[in-house]
C-alpha cells in the first residue's frame, strides 16, 4: 500500500529581500570570479607553444591576459559597488548582516552551525536575510576580494603605464616582492573556488529543506516566509528601535 507524507502547511508571506543592485552585482561578480580563475590558472600554468610563429600568430597569452585584465576591472569596480551599497541599500543588505558587533551575533552563528552541520533538529535560526554564518563567511569573503584586487593590481601596476594601477605599485614592496604577491594572489584564487563550493552546496541545501526559494529569490528577489517567522523578525527589530 502507498502512502503519501504531507507537510505541515504553513502560511506564507511574500517578501522583497534583494534589491535589484544586490542581484546584479551577485551574478556579475560570480561571473568574474569565473573568469578570473579560468584565465589565471592559464597564466600560471600556459600551455605549450611549439614555434614562435604560432605564438605570434594566436597572442593566445595575451589574450588571456587581455580578457584577465577585463574581467579585474569589473570586478574591483563591482566589489566597490557593493561596499557602497552596504550604506545606502535596505536592510538585508547593510554591513550589520555581515560584521558581528555583539556577543548575540555568534551565539546566532552557532545555532546555524548547529543545524547546518550537526544537524541539530530544534536549532534552527530562521532569518529573513543571510543568516549569521552566511553573513560573516561573506564579510570574510570581502576581506579576500580586498586582498585580491590589490595583489592583483600591484601585480599588474609593473607592466602598467596607465595611473590606475600604479596606484597600487607599492604593494609588492610590502608584501615581500613579486614572488609573495603572486603567492598570496594564487592562495586566495583557492579561497574563492573553495567559497564557490561551499556556497552553492548550501544555497541548495537551504532550498531543499526550508523551501523559501533561496535559489530563485536571486533571481527576483522575492523569498517566501512563514508568517510567524515574518512576524517575529518584525517584532524584534521592533524592540531594537
Amino acid at each position: 500500500m502507498n502512502t503519501t507524507v504531507l507537510s505541515k502547511p504553513h502560511k506564507l508571506r511574500r517578501v522583497f529581500v534583494w534589491q535589484l543592485p544586490v542581484r546584479v552585482y551577485h551574478w556579475l561578480n560570480a561571473l568574474s570570479i569565473l573568469v578570473l580563475i579560468a584565465t589565471g590558472f592559464f597564466i600560471g600554468n600556459p600551455l605549450a607553444i611549439l614555434s614562435g610563429k604560432e605564438a605570434s600568430d594566436l597572442y593566445i597569452m595575451g589574450t588571456v591576459r587581455f580578457i584577465h585584465f577585463v574581467a579585474a576591472y569589473i570586478f574591483f569596480f563591482n566589489f566597490a559597488f557593493r561596499i557602497y551599497w552596504g550604506f545606502v541599500g535596505n536592510k538585508y543588505a547593510g554591513w550589520k548582516n555581515f560584521i558581528p558587533t555583539n556577543k548575540q551575533f555568534f551565539k546566532d552563528m552557532w545555532a546555524v552551525i548547529k543545524t547546518d552541520i550537526f544537524m541539530t533538529k530544534g536549532s534552527e535560526l530562521h532569518t529573513i536575510g543571510h543568516n549569521r554564518v552566511a553573513g560573516f563567511i561573506y564579510f570574510l569573503t570581502f576581506i579576500a576580494f580586498g586582498i585580491q584586487c590589490l595583489t592583483g593590481f600591484g601585480l599588474y601596476s609593473a607592466t602598467s603605464d596607465w595611473w590606475f594601477p600604479n596606484l597600487f605599485a607599492w604593494v609588492p614592496a610590502v608584501v615581500g616582492g613579486d614572488f609573495m604577491l603572486r603567492q598570496i594572489h594564487h592562495w586566495t584564487m583557492w579561497f574563492f573556488i573553495l567559497f564557490t563550493v561551499v556556497h552553492v552546496y548550501l544555497v541548495f541545501y537551504h532550498d531543499y529543506v526550508e523551501g523559501r526559494g533561496e535559489i530563485s529569490s536571486m533571481g527576483g528577489g522575492w523569498k517566501f516566509i512563514e508568517e510567524e517567522i515574518f512576524e517575529a523578525n518584525k517584532k524584534a527589530e521592533e524592540k531594537k528601535k
